[in-house]
């Protein structure tokens, strides 16, 4: 056993140990006892029942909920406002940057000789500035701007400690500045993920930390005795992230080949133990809050997250099958891998089960839509995870489209998904004014779903035939590059689908902090709603 497997085995044995500790505390004191009780915590009394999705709530729902209740709410939301933006803000940014440097790449995969006079916007600096940008400032920041809206809400009461997470945002963006631009310099640390420079990636982890800190102090004012599933994910994920990022960007610490295991424990970590508790807390904040209606099994909730943080810390070695690393190391990825069906079939369970008698409620609500497709998607790219681990399945998978076309339906078809449905909520809340135009709700939900649609579907195909032909050894290696080349140019239609989405989407969002528009009294939905037709 080498020492840098050694060590890896270790911080995972520490990660589990960290999750097992909590567990116990969990029993302990009594989280699980509750039961289906606990799945209420997200409502005020008399909310349950009437869905919360529109930012002005309907006047049946005034009614139902004292003045006081609904001011405490009000004030909750208020008191995350500068904290949120500063993130979300940046976000919207990040991600129209990203989307350029992604449709970029994209486009140089079937004409490389695009741009290819400028050193500085070569594939090999293009792409990891891409996959960089949409991943820390798109996905992060979003993710950690919608959970300091949503801490406060989730323990009732104001939130604790915004200026530490407003100074988080500055550092974040500068390190996304800095980091991005020694990128394009050639200045890489040359491990996918893991590309800034260390020097950069301090400020990151100072940036993270400072984010936690009002969760730490809004947790410790709770007034709520329980914390709800959503707590749990936001609580791991923000306690999980900084570790895996500090240890896999030391410095010096894990050299050639060696260095790959712990580049792929990190980054396929960075989805399991950072998105995607970010994603799946959303969606079970958001799915049952806008219908009005408790997930329909608690105690499955809590078994979905505590068997995702036992089971996903090994999984990314399966990225490594065949490579110089010993077999029983990636057999136990395999192993892990596999077991991750579990938390996914939970999951899959209460989000959708609790959908189910309300999915004529997607015809409406633009949060419900994005966040639920998002849900759908994370139970989808999840056990295509678990298959793809498979050798039988890896062998012709590997080193293929498939895997980009993969790491899309996960990272942009679930998770991006839900955020732009949280934004939907959110911004109005924060703002005192309703979304300006519907019609950019209906444009952004199908640029973006047929992008992603035309992007996922080329490339899984593609990537299968490639990696079939790669496995034939007559058959000439430029020949399988000429057969990706339709696949590679439909891909390149789906980006630019997607970009298309983004932009209206970044739109909006600008007018909606602008204010533009006028004052309604009604939601902006996808449609019209019913009440306001029949005027």
């Amino acid at each position: 056993m080498t020492p840098t497997i050694a060590v890896l085995l270790i911080i995972t044995f520490l990660l589990s140990t960290v999750g097992l500790l909590l567990l116990i505390w969990s029993i302990a004191n009594n989280q699980f006892s509750h039961g289906q009780k606990s799945a209420r915590t997200i409502f005020s009394p008399g909310e349950e029942g009437i869905g919360e999705d529109p930012a002005e709530a309907p006047q049946r729902q005034k009614q139902e909920l004292s003045d006081a209740e609904y001011r405490a709410r009000y004030d909750a939301d208020q008191s995350s406002r500068l904290a949120t933006l500063s993130w979300l803000s940046s976000s919207v940014f990040w991600l129209l940057l990203g989307s350029a440097y992604g449709l970029l790449s994209s486009a140089k995969m079937h004409m490389p000789e695009l741009l290819a006079n400028s050193e500085f916007l070569t594939f090999g600096r293009v792409r990891p500035m891409h996959l960089n940008a949409v991943t820390y400032g798109w996905a992060s920041m979003a993710g950690i701007a919608i959970a300091l809206f949503l801490i406060p809400r989730l323990f009732k009461t104001r939130l604790a400690g915004g200026r530490f997470a407003v100074i988080g945002a500055v550092l974040w963006n500068i390190g996304l500045v800095l980091g991005l631009g020694a990128i394009n310099l050639g200045l890489s640390d040359g491990k996918e993920w893991l590309e800034f420079p260390w020097q950069v990636d301090l400020l990151f982890v100072a940036g993270g930390a400072l984010a936690a800190v009002p969760l730490l102090l809004t947790a410790k004012q709770r007034t709520v005795s329980h914390l709800y599933v959503t707590s749990w994910y936001f609580l791991a994920a923000l306690v999980w992230f900084p570790f895996l990022f500090l240890i896999a960007n030391l410095p010096y610490v894990f050299p050639g080949t060696s260095g790959a295991t712990v580049n792929w424990w990190f980054a396929h970590n960075v989805l399991g133990l950072w998105v995607t508790p970010i994603g799946i807390g959303i969606a079970y904040y958001m799915i049952p809050k806008i219908l009005g209606r408790p997930i329909i099994s608690y105690q499955l909730s809590l078994i979905g997250f505590w068997s995702l943080a036992l089971f996903y810390s090994q999984v990314g070695i399966h990225h490594l099958v065949g490579g110089p690393i010993p077999t029983w190391l990636v057999t136990l990825s395999i192993v892990h891998s596999v077991m991750m069906s579990i938390p996914v079939i939970t999951v899959a369970i209460n989000h959708h089960g609790t959908m189910m008698g309300n999915f004529h409620r997607l015809k409406d609500s633009p949060t419900l839509r994005f966040v639920w497709i998002g849900a759908l998607m994370y139970t989808v790219s999840s056990l295509q995870g678990s298959m793809e681990a498979l050798r039988s399945v890896n062998v012709i998978t590997h080193f293929t489209h498939y895997t980009v076309a993969h790491a899309h339906l996960g990272m942009y078809a679930f998770l991006s998904f839900i955020l732009f449905g949280a934004v939907y909520f959110i911004m109005p809340r924060l703002m005192n004014w309703e979304w300006p135009w519907r019609r950019l709700f209906a444009l952004h939900f199908w640029l973006v779903s047929i992008g992603i649609l035309i992007y996922v579907v080329s490339l899984t195909i593609g990537g299968w035939k490639q990696g079939v032909e790669l496995l034939t050894a007559d058959t000439p290696f430029m020949d399988i590059v000429r057969m990706t080349l339709p696949y590679l140019e439909a891909r390149t239609i789906g980006g630019s689908l997607m970009t298309a989405g983004h932009i209206v989407f970044a739109f909006h969002f600008v007018a909606m902090l602008l204010r533009k528009g006028r004052l309604q009294d009604q939601p902006t939905l996808f449609r019209n709603p019913a009440r306001e037709v029949s005027q």
